[in-house]
């Protein structure tokens, strides 16, 4: 019998320490809600203030109820919480106050705008020297569009020319790695060659090769080809 008294006891200090442990996270959550609610309590009432209504009304106002929570008050409410007669000036006062904040809360959300790309005009969008060209920015490498008949002198020390199965030989520039129609800076050099040239043709950007040039203190200037294309 003692032996069996003697296991029993720690299990019960365990029970006891678990319990302790428990009601002081308890403890501490209600401290922080107390904190937290006093807070809010706080700001609203400092709120009420400054839109001008009283100190003691809006000490009662802002008792277990935020802001939002005001401005859904009926009059009645209000002036059951704030301890006025309805018809009152003050209450008059305070009612006023909540219905324009709620216009303004209301104004605020139609003023909001979401622009979509179908919602653009043409006419919105910046051109000529308005408009932000991304090869000027002092990160973006210089990027330059490769003649086509300056194709095969430029990627010579590649040897990248292969002979075909009926014996001509052509230019494999899909070796060379790719670059989507879409980057910013292909469609830079996109609108720059169509601004000075009218008559290009649609699609006249795929499978050309642009020449990339980056720039090292360290390293000084390293080349590069990619390939326009389409999609991947």
């Amino acid at each position: 019998m003692g032996l069996r008294h003697s296991q029993g006891r720690p299990q019960n200090n365990i029970i006891v320490s678990s319990l302790k442990v428990l009601f002081w996270l308890a403890s501490l959550c209600f401290c922080w809600i107390v904190v937290f609610d006093l807070a809010v309590k706080s700001s609203t009432k400092k709120r009420l203030m400054e839109l001008g209504v009283s100190e003691e009304h809006a000490h009662r106002l802002a008792d277990d109820a935020n802001m939002d929570a005001i401005k859904r008050m009926t009059v009645d409410q209000v002036a059951k919480k704030v301890g006025l007669e309805t018809g009152d000036d003050e209450l008059e006062n305070i009612m006023g106050i909540i219905r324009e904040q709620m216009a303004s809360r209301k104004r605020s959300r139609s003023g909001r705008i979401t622009i979509s790309r179908k919602s653009i005009l043409d006419d919105d969008i910046p051109q000529g020297e308005d408009r932000f060209n991304v090869l000027n920015h002092f990160l973006v490498p210089h990027h330059e569009l490769v003649p086509v008949d300056q194709e095969e002198a430029q990627l010579a020390p590649w040897d990248m020319l292969q002979t075909d199965f009926d014996g001509s030989s052509r230019l494999a520039k899909e070796l060379l790695p790719k670059v989507l129609i879409t980057d910013p800076a292909i469609q830079a050099i996109k609108e720059v060659e169509e601004s000075n040239n009218s008559e290009l043709p649609a699609g006249w950007l795929t499978n050309r090769v642009v020449k990339i040039v980056r720039y090292s203190r360290s390293a000084g200037s390293s080349t590069a080809f990619r390939l326009i294309v389409e999609s991947t």
